[in-house]
């Protein structure tokens, strides 16, 4: 669970910036990998500004949370090919090792689940209740 709220409140704020600011897709476009560079920008900035808003609430509560973790772990690929691979292993100066350390973070929420204290751990056990 702690794993899953360091996680939402990371994309949380970063879906927050996005969402009152400016988009600045434009200036990185070129960097984007195929085949995200043949997506229109102001669609590129809606599906990341959205991903991170709602992958962090479903992260908050647990619901979807292999499909989320999907999700993020192919934005922050993204982020890191586009705008953090070529300033070296830093934190200070805009690096790759931020996105590295959330994509370590994502693959125990894909792998292993949510954990018991979750809504996708709840459906799980009514379902198998259903079924019985």
């Amino acid at each position: 669970m702690g794993l899953r709220l360091l996680l939402a409140y990371e994309f949380w704020e970063s879906g927050l910036e996005k969402f009152h600011g400016q988009n600045w897709f434009a200036e990185i476009k070129a960097e984007f990998p195929f085949p995200f560079s043949v997506v229109p920008i102001e669609v590129s900035w809606l599906l990341s500004t959205w991903s991170e808003l709602l992958g962090a609430a479903a992260l908050i509560v647990g619901f979807a949370t292999r499909f989320f973790s999907v999700a993020l772990i192919i934005l922050v690929t993204v982020a890191w090919a586009s705008v953090h691979a070529g300033y070296g292993y830093n934190v200070c100066s805009n690096g790759f090792k931020l996105p590295l350390m959330y994509l370590i973070m994502l693959l125990p929420l894909l792998f292993a689940g949510p954990g018991k204290a979750s809504l996708d751990h709840l459906i799980h056990r009514w379902y198998q209740a259903s079924e019985r």
